[in-house]
């Protein structure tokens, strides 16, 4: 399956609520529902002033995706970064997603915060993934995901993450 197909349907399962395991295999997924109605949080907000619940594969994905943007980031702000590296980080964070959403146990408000994070960091894969076409709209997409990991930090207790300096 081609990555763009591949991502589309991670998009799409995260968005509709269905967990990564049956996507890699191929097959119906169990829907990925803890009781929560997405619908309800349409934007990244606190959790009564304190930050979501994180749990350790979150905290592990996020930490590890970070530091691939991180050893990126210098490269990208002074348009150097080559179209096979936004391709190849645009892989990276999709395999980090779906890792996050195969291994997905927070409690339903956070999961429902989250599902906000991970739409924004596949949309930025996405554009990182057609770099060699849309260089700019790779860039862009790269910075999206900066900017998700930002907000991860803000809205999220992971007390070893710290945001990407920019």
């Amino acid at each position: 399956m081609p990555p763009r197909t591949i991502l589309a349907a991670v998009l799409a399962a995260v968005l509709a609520g269905v967990s990564a395991p049956g996507l890699a295999a191929g097959a119906p997924a169990p829907a990925h529902d803890h009781g929560h109605d997405h619908g309800a949080a349409s934007r990244l907000h606190l959790n009564a002033g304190q930050k979501w619940a994180t749990d350790a594969p979150l905290r592990q994905a996020m930490g590890q995706l970070r530091g691939q943007m991180a050893g990126a980031l210098e490269a990208i702000h002074a348009r150097r970064l080559p179209a096979a590296d936004y391709v190849r980080l645009g892989g990276e964070v999709e395999r980090a997603v779906a890792d996050i959403v195969a291994q997905c146990q927070l409690p339903a408000e956070a999961d429902a915060q989250l599902h906000l994070l991970v739409a924004r960091l596949l949309d930025g894969a996405q554009a990182m993934s057609g770099a060699s076409k849309h260089p700019k709209a790779a860039r862009a997409g790269a910075v999206s995901v900066v900017q998700a990991l930002d907000d991860y930090a803000r809205y999220f207790d992971d007390p070893g993450f710290r945001p990407l300096a920019h």
